[in-house]
């Protein structure tokens, strides 16, 4: 049997440094100057910080349908070079993923590639049409397991058809994933309701839009006592309701995400047109990044998800009001965490750890990611560099679209290496098979 050992290594960022010997898919020993053997590959690892494997609730893999824009087998590469060892595959595909039919699809395929481990959200409703249930018991019953279920790109705007999905999931264990856009206020949005958006002629996406919905819902799920997950935090006024909602009884049930490039850009990027800029819900204000940040630090929202939406050209590469929403995302996320939370010291290492890995896996009901480092646990891990840089160009990013707002910014901190149950994934910059 082969065996990995990791050596000088700073677990979470602090102590001195250590080895991990790691042999089959589980940590075995942990300590100073361990003795590799003759079947061991040694990993150099001096100077960098090994963090559980990332998790990422929130990942657009378009495949089936759009395979244009990414495959599972890219987005698997992309994530595996990003520090991920699992994400979650949203369901608006083509055919959307609101059955056991194309979920298990999904999760086969992800098994097949073998580079992270792929999770399929199952469709809250039947062609996120917003209109009546998908097949959410018989998806749950399926080889694919699922417990994470969302509209996502789409609102359910139906207040009697989210209770009665949050009331039906609660006895599969399940979970559901909200797009909060009350879309009767968001007809025609392009851009952050506010000044700036007036000034360019684009039409607005209020605030409130979201938080409408948000505290909408944050009631149902209390008085039904489910589980509910919001997606892509974009307010201040939503970071104040999540604190408000999950100090009421029955909201130790409520959590939430933001993306990292709604922790790091504004609307001041759309002053060009630039159509990278574009995203839904739109990019805010200086205040509310500044609220969005302190809510992450103080747990008001649990963990960052990367919204990675890839786009083909076509999609992306037009006029503004053309253009679809949605940015790259798992390749920069971590060095966009650090420049935002840990350079500003709002997060240490082990807050890095607990919104990008422990808290997602928690949120999406997998024991055995997101787990300490320590003798006997998975051995699912990303090592990072943190006294790294490195210059953001999309046409290098292992996704077949290149849609990142990024492109050519120096971010800090790289991804060394990331072990998925044992195995190297990525190393250096390079896949592993």
């Amino acid at each position: 049997m082969t065996t990995l050992l990791v050596r000088g290594v700073r677990p979470y960022g602090v102590g001195d440094p250590v080895d991990l010997r790691i042999a089959d898919t589980v940590i075995t020993e942990i300590g100073p100057g361990l003795k590799a053997g003759s079947d061991t590959e040694v990993i150099e690892a001096a100077g960098q910080v090994a963090l559980p494997g990332f998790v990422d609730l929130h990942t657009h893999l378009r495949e089936p349908g759009r395979e244009d824009a990414e495959t599972i087998a890219t987005g698997s590469a992309a994530a595996a070079l990003g520090g991920y060892t699992a994400v979650f595959a949203m369901a608006n595909t083509d055919p959307v993923a609101d059955n056991p039919v194309v979920v298990e699809h999904v999760w086969r395929r992800g098994r097949e590639v073998g580079l992270v481990d792929v999770h399929p959200v199952g469709a809250v409703t039947v062609g996120l049409a917003g209109e009546r249930l998908a097949e959410l018991g018989a998806m749950a019953r399926s080889a694919a397991g699922v417990r994470v279920f969302s509209d996502d790109g789409k609102c359910v705007a139906d207040p009697l058809v989210m209770r009665r999905a949050l009331e039906y999931t609660t006895a599969l264990d399940g979970v559901v994933a909200q797009h909060a856009e009350e879309p009767k206020l968001t007809v025609g949005a392009q851009a952050h309701d506010g000044a700036r958006a007036a000034r360019l002629g684009l039409a607005g996406w209020p605030a409130a839009a979201e938080e409408a919905i948000v505290a909408r819902d944050c009631l149902l799920a209390a008085e039904v006592g489910a589980r509910l997950h919001i997606c892509h935090v974009s307010t201040a006024g939503t970071a104040d309701l999540l604190r408000w909602a999950k100090n009421r009884p029955g909201g130790d049930g409520i959590s939430a995400e933001v993306t990292p490039h709604h922790l790091l850009l504004t609307d001041e990027r759309l002053a060009g047109y630039d159509p990278a800029n574009k995203v839904n819900p739109p990019l805010r204000t200086e205040a509310d990044v500044a609220a969005l940040r302190v809510a992450l630090a103080d747990g008001a929202i649990d963990c960052v998800a990367t919204d990675h939406a890839p786009h083909a050209p076509q999609d992306k590469d037009c006029e503004w009001a053309a253009a679809r929403p949605g940015m790259l995302g798992l390749q920069t996320a971590l060095s966009v965490v650090v420049l935002a939370m840990v350079r500003t010291e709002l997060l240490d290492w082990r807050g890095v750890a607990r919104v990008l890995s422990e808290r997602p896996a928690d949120i999406g009901g997998l024991s055995d990611q997101g787990r300490p480092i320590a003798v006997g646990e998975p051995a699912n891990l990303a090592l990072v560099d943190p006294d790294a840089t490195w210059t953001v160009r999309g046409a290098d990013l292992a996704s077949i679209s290149a849609n990142t707002p990024y492109e050519g910014m120096v971010l800090p901190a790289t991804v060394v290496t990331t072990i998925s149950r044992g195995r190297i994934t990525a190393h250096d910059g390079r896949i592993r098979r």
